[in-house]
């Protein structure tokens, strides 16, 4: 048993505080980024839906005020989660990148001597 507690790595306190500090960060980012997609999606799905009830016959007669009120919050709840999750991934990926040895940082291709095209480039 003293054997596999000598080979467990210690993680100290500090360590810890840094990565939930940095988790903190993280996710106030996200949901600060999702609140401003959503908020802009509100208001451009929100002029159209609204517009369109009063002036077009179909949809007058067609999407009472609680479906009015539901193509405006879908649009909003999917943009908050779609902007917070992007953000998430992002800092995931830039935190993963930073941690990162070396030897794997260099993530250009080297091989052809052409260069990639814009959407390939890292």
């Amino acid at each position: 048993m003293d054997a596999v507690k000598k080979k467990m790595s210690t993680v100290t306190r500090a360590y810890l505080d840094q990565k939930l500090a940095l988790a903190k960060r993280c996710s106030r980012e996200a949901t600060l980024a999702g609140a401003k997609a959503a908020a802009v999606a509100t208001v451009a799905s929100a002029v159209p839906t609204l517009a369109s009830v009063r002036m077009l016959p179909w949809a007058k007669a067609n999407i009472n005020p609680t479906g009015q009120a539901l193509i405006i919050c879908t649009a909003a709840g999917m943009a908050y989660f779609v902007a917070a999750d992007k953000k998430i991934l992002s800092l995931a990926r830039r935190h993963s990148f930073e941690n990162a040895p070396e030897h794997l940082k260099n993530t250009s291709f080297q091989g052809t001597g052409r260069p990639h095209p814009a959407f390939f480039r890292p």
